[in-house]
């Protein structure tokens, strides 16, 4: 249970990595933050957080069959990379012509696509390598907390065996 809410704070935080790559494409067209490009932003929000989704269930998969940490994150990298990409690809290529304001009304929908076309480049990037990161460090986190918690009831439980009080029953861990 702790484990999957550590996930929860990964995947959570996660589609915030768009925004760079948004703000930047709407700057270095001059475009401006409107409806239409909060809708790509919105569209971008469920693509991220699918890539991370992507990542961390198959390096959780990989250390269930008995992986490393290290090895799990480098084998899910390494294989849900070419999908990852393959959905960036496809949905910046099928934004182009949107971006290129081919066609009428496009000037009124080029926004939109300019920042999805932004931010599926840097977050795609970022969720390769913060996704990842992130997952080592609430790992290690994690780890040190359940030592910590479990250091603290040692300590009362040694303290009890030499005092020979009866012992409480042992809680199942969640």
């Amino acid at each position: 249970m702790a484990e999957a809410r550590r996930q929860s704070i990964l995947l959570r935080e996660n589609p915030r990595s768009p925004w760079v790559g948004v703000l930047v494409a709407l700057a270095l067209t001059g475009d401006t933050l409107n409806i239409l490009s909060m809708i790509g932003v919105i569209m971008l929000m469920g693509l991220v957080t699918k890539n991370a989704i992507l990542l961390v269930d198959f390096a959780n998969k990989a250390r269930a069959r008995g992986a490393t940490r290290r090895q799990a994150l480098i084998e899910a990298g390494e294989i849900r990379f070419r999908p990852i990409m393959m959905t960036t690809c496809s949905m910046i290529f099928g934004m182009l012509p949107t971006a290129l304001a081919l066609g009428q009304g496009g000037e009124f929908r080029a926004p939109m696509a300019r920042a999805v076309i932004g931010g599926l480049i840097t977050s795609t990037m970022l969720t390769l390598i913060v996704v990842p990161v992130v997952y080592t460090y609430l790992d290690d986190f994690g780890s040190r907390v359940v030592a910590f918690l479990t250091a603290g009831s040692r300590a009362k439980k040694e303290a009890a065996q030499k005092q020979g009080a009866p012992q409480p029953e042992p809680v199942p861990a969640d």
